[in-house]
């Protein structure tokens, strides 16, 4: 839909009068519960798990946050930085995003902060695997060799 209407849309419907999309100037972020309620529906916790030859487990692990907008929101996402305190901002194509891949920031502010401003629905699961993964990292358990580690 934000591409507009298919052919076959705008045939069934040749009545339609669109509607241009308002731009909203205020992108300031009013609590952290709402950041709480943004990130359930468009963060992303995500674990990268690569092939290295510099460790001992064979594999390098990376914790990341993310929440991805349109590049028409890079005023938001840059709040975002603010407000967490932590992460940077990254502008591809009309994709703008707030990313969070420092160990330090993740344990001692994305965590936390998630632990009191509820993630909801089935991004728990997510919130709570990533957790998992976060305190395995942190007690240096990821060093194992992968058949001897436990997930």
């Amino acid at each position: 839909m934000n591409k507009g209407l298919s052919d076959q849309l705008q045939a069934a419907f040749q009545d339609l009068v669109p509607v241009s999309r308002p731009l909203v100037e205020n992108k300031c972020i009013p609590d952290s519960g709402w950041i709480a309620g943004f990130a359930t529906a468009e963060g992303c916790f995500f674990v990268n798990i690569q092939k290295s030859v510099t460790t001992k487990s064979g594999v390098n692990i990376q914790l990341e946050f993310n929440i991805s907008q349109h590049k028409r929101d890079e005023q938001l996402v840059a709040n975002l930085v603010k407000f967490l305190g932590c992460g940077n901002t990254y502008i591809k194509g009309n994709i703008c995003r707030f990313r969070v891949t420092n160990f330090t920031n993740i344990i001692v502010k994305i965590l936390p902060f998630f632990k009191v401003n509820f993630i909801q629905g089935e991004k728990l699961k997510d919130f709570e695997d990533f957790c998992k993964v976060a305190q395995i990292v942190k007690d240096k358990n990821h060093l194992t060799p992968p058949k001897a580690l436990k997930l």
